[in-house]
């Protein structure tokens, strides 16, 4: 089958398009054909290798896809030849206790396919398996590029705010990297749960998609003060939330931005993992650091009902066939884009 692969950490010319072995299917298993896929953060970082976490290799990334049943394991049930499918990327034991209460984010042996497990596993793909658990049906009023970007980035978010953060109705939310994947379903979020949010981005361009999205106002963090356009937003109070995947590099100005008792929640650190913090901030505002990652199936399954109920739509604007999956990733490096990337299998090969 054809694949984007890696065999070797580093830039994105280590970045292969071509043949690679055909996935085997084992017990609890289903197998794709894979119609979409759509691009995360994580795809990058697995290229470039991460300290002390080792990635099967060669490699074929991608955690959020969308396809058709082609083929089922012995002792599937739910799940049958021609189901037209979305993919949710936490592959676990599922017999533990964190995994039987629903809390499978917990297992030990939990991995996030196309990003932990391999070799040659994950979206990326013409064809691909998974667990039978990883696979809902396919919102039907979605298209296959809309629906392969509806779970990684959506249910990251959900978590982050409503599972984590626990934000009530009137909370003031500033997120961070607000026109990317991550950001655009967060500012589509803090809509539908009745927040205020302030959207930091750059370029005129990006703000006006962020508006778009639902942000209420918005501060172009490429040519203004972020702290003190919070401050005249805010009266002076600051914000109870600041929502940030992006890390080192905004952490002192996030935590200036936050009203005393506030709650910073991360995801993910794009700009860098080790951030300086003077701690009197922490314990005289009283303040809450919140680690989110990933979302439980259950949360998955509330934040599909908001996509069922077209309250929240996956927002792709960009679209490359599989062969030009490497250009899609360098813009996304880049920060060249704006929402989500979306990958379709229709190569020309």
């Amino acid at each position: 089958m054809k694949a984007v692969y890696f065999e070797e950490h580093g830039t994105s010319d280590v970045l292969r398009y071509g043949d690679v072995p055909d996935p085997e299917l084992g017990p609890g298993e289903v197998l794709l054909r894979m119609e979409a896929a759509a691009l995360n953060f994580n795809d990058i970082w697995a290229r470039r290798g991460l300290p002390r976490v080792e990635l099967p290799l060669p490699h074929v990334s991608g955690t959020d896809g969308a396809g058709v049943v082609i083929d089922v394991g012995t002792g599937v049930e739910g799940v049958a030849v021609g189901d037209e499918v979305i993919t949710y990327c936490v592959n676990c034991c599922r017999k533990c206790p964190a995994c039987m209460s629903g809390e499978e984010i917990f297992c030990r042996e939990m991995k996030l396919w196309g990003f932990q497990t391999g070799p040659y596993d994950g979206s990326y793909a013409q064809y691909a398996k998974l667990q039978a658990e990883q696979v809902t049906p396919k919102p039907t009023h979605l298209s296959w590029t809309e629906a392969a970007a509806t779970t990684t980035s959506l249910l990251s978010v959900w978590r982050m705010l409503v599972t984590r953060a626990q934000v009530k109705a009137g909370n003031t939310v500033l997120v961070w990297g607000a026109s990317g994947g991550t950001g655009s379903f967060a500012l589509q979020l803090c809509r539908v749960l009745g927040l205020r949010s302030i959207a930091v981005t750059s370029t005129e361009a990006k703000a006006e998609f962020c508006r778009g999205m639902g942000a209420e106002e918005v501060i172009r963090g490429d040519c203004e003060d972020v702290h003190q356009r919070v401050r005249e937003m805010t009266r002076g109070r600051g914000v109870d939330i600041v929502f940030d995947h992006v890390g080192e590099t905004v952490w002192p100005i996030s935590i200036e931005c936050l009203a005393w008792g506030g709650k910073l929640v991360i995801c993910g650190a794009t700009e860098g993992f080790e951030p300086r913090i003077d701690l009197r901030y922490l314990w005289n505002k009283q303040l809450s650091f919140l680690g989110s990652h990933i979302g439980t199936h259950r949360e998955w399954m509330e934040c599909l009902k908001l996509v069922e109920q077209r309250k929240i739509h996956p927002p792709v604007t960009q679209t490359f066939p599989l062969s030009e999956c490497i250009a899609a990733q360098k813009l996304m490096e880049d920060r060249q884009i704006m929402g989500k990337i979306a990958i379709r299998m229709d190569s020309d090969d």
